[in-house]
Formats: structure tokens, sequence, C-alpha cells
């Protein structure tokens, strides 16, 4: 009986010992497939980083290119509004030459006395006159307000430009790290 559990022992040892090398074998092959899965996804993950980094660097470059179309924008809104405060004064100048077309109102209205023959025109001449110079009031006036208006958004336009130069500066600070 002694030999039968002797035997019985050493089977049992046995069987331990090949369960435990096949369980041994199987944590192997996982370990073996798991640095797999990890060197895969870290490689992946190295070149979603460098896609990364390409991408950051394109922003970069186009904040750069939006910045300079606001300075442009900028310079091309002054002219315009240096040129819009000249168009400004002269209509207002005009509009002075219109307020003295009274007189010649004045006038017609004696010569249409004189000449029967030319009073009907003398009369339409002075509904129109005094049309244009109600029409040039109106302009002068659409033009100071167009001349507020471009100042404002010049000023619109500078604002602008300082915030996304505050959002292009971060991008600068990798343009160094960026191939």
């Amino acid at each position: 009986m002694a030999q039968k559990e002797k035997r019985m022992f050493i089977d049992m040892v046995g069987r331990l010992s090949w369960e435990t090398q096949l369980h041994l074998d199987e944590r192997q092959h996982h370990f073996h497939i798991n640095k797999i899965i990890v060197v895969i996804i870290s490689v992946i993950l190295i070149i979603l980083a460098g896609i990364n980094v390409y991408y950051v660097a394109v922003l970069y470059e186009d904040l750069n290119g939006i910045v300079n179309n606001m300075d442009s924008m900028h310079g091309n809104m002054k002219k315009v509004s240096k040129r819009m405060i000249h168009i400004t004064d002269n209509v207002k100048e005009f509009e002075h030459y219109m307020r003295r077309m009274d007189n010649i109102v004045h006038n017609t209205g004696e010569m249409a006395g004189m000449m029967p023959r030319i009073s009907s025109s003398m009369h339409q001449m002075e509904a129109e006159i005094a049309v244009m110079d109600s029409d040039m009031g109106k302009m002068a006036t659409g033009m100071s307000h167009v001349d507020k208006r471009f100042d404002h958004m010049t000023r619109g336009v500078a604002v602008m430009r300082v915030h996304v130069r505050e959002i292009a500066r971060p991008m600068g600070s990798l343009n160094p790290f960026m191939p």
C-alpha cells in the first residue's frame, strides 16, 4: 500500500508540475503578445505625435499668414479712411457752393418775369436746384457717417490683429522644435 501511495503522490506531483509548466508557457506567450501590442501602440503614438507636430507647424504658418493679411488690411483701411475724409471734405465744399445757388434761383425768378418765353424752363431749373441742394446736404451727412464707420472698422481690424498675434505667439515658441 505504501508503494501505491508513493505512486499516487508522484503522479500528482508530475501532473502539478505539468500543469504549472503549461501555465508558465501560456503566461510567457501572453507576455510576448502584450509586448508586441505595446510596441505597435508605441509606434502608432510616435507616428501620431509626428503628425501633430506637423499640424502645429502648419497652424503656426497659417496664423502668421492671417496676421500678415490683417496688417495689410489695417494699412489699406487707413488709406481708405484718409480718402473718405478727403471725399467728405470735397462734398462739404460742394455743398457750400450749392448754397450760393440760392442767389441764382432768385435771379432766375427775375429773368422769368423779363422773359416769358423761358419762364417754364427756369421754374424747372429752380426746382431741380433745390432738390440738388437737399440731396447734397444728405450726401454730406451720409459721407460723414461712412467716414465714421470706416474709422470703426479700422479700429476693429487693429484689435483683431492684436488678438491673432496673441494666439500665434505660443506657436512661435514651438517653432525651434518643428521640422
